[in-house]
């Protein structure tokens, strides 16, 4: 379980001893059990299992994958594919490849519905690029109409492992994945992925050799930290 669960279901339960007490009614008690129980269900940490394999991208969150779509970036095509956290998902992020964190940036924002299409620009949000194994994948944290709170662990020039905890998004949230044009899905709309377990998409060997080159010739040694929460999971 997520730190924050043990903080706010201790928190409510002795709220709830506190309300009894001083009321002499069990009643009083009853809202801030089943808040406590609510949040520490909500903060659960499920241990997954990581596949293994070269080439493969895996979700960085739980939900429902809403789209998946070809765009333009100033550093050429890529695909992107946006899932969709409810309340009733896990919100535990985690890092979609294993490599070198070699941006993480963090943009103040609104509080769309994270369903609607512009929450992927105006929201509060959090992007981090991983570099490595022979391509660069950038997923966002992106706020929702419920959440007000960002969480990331790592800092620019950490090491990370597909699959590896990196953060949270608490509440409503959404989390989109821009990765290379060449990446051959394996999602589509309507499905539900895990984080950490589930693979959204696939490099071929030969793909991620044509791509090395560039990789390497393109990695900084220093980025822009980011903004977020520093607290552990």
């Amino acid at each position: 379980m997520v730190r924050d669960g043990y903080i706010y279901g201790f928190s409510l339960l002795a709220v709830a001893i506190a309300l009894v007490w001083a009321t002499g009614g069990w009643a009083w008690g009853i809202a801030p059990v089943l808040l406590a129980a609510f949040f520490l269900w909500f903060f659960r940490d499920p241990q997954r299992t990581v596949p293994a394999g070269a080439g493969l991208i895996v979700s960085p969150g739980d939900g429902l994958v809403t789209e998946t779509v070809a765009i333009s970036t100033p550093q050429g095509p890529r695909q992107r594919i946006s899932i969709f956290l409810s309340v009733f998902d896990v919100h535990v992020n985690r890092s979609p490849i294993g490599g070198v964190l070699t941006d993480v940036r963090y943009q103040k924002g609104q509080y769309l519905n994270a369903m609607n299409p512009a929450s992927a620009d105006r929201n509060e949000q959090n992007a981090v690029t991983v570099r490595g194994e022979g391509m660069e994948v950038t997923f966002k944290q992106i706020a929702g109409l419920l959440a007000r709170r960002i969480v990331f662990q790592p800092r620019p020039g950490d090491r990370v492992e597909r699959g590896q905890r990196v953060g949270l998004i608490k509440f409503g949230s959404r989390v989109d994945v821009v990765l290379p044009a060449e990446a051959e899905l394996r999602v589509k709309v309507g499905q539900r992925v895990k984080g950490g377990s589930s693979v959204l998409a696939e490099m071929a060997e030969g793909e991620m050799a044509m791509a090395l080159p560039a990789v390497q010739k393109t990695m900084r040694a220093s980025v822009i930290p980011g903004g977020t929460d520093e607290e552990n999971l």
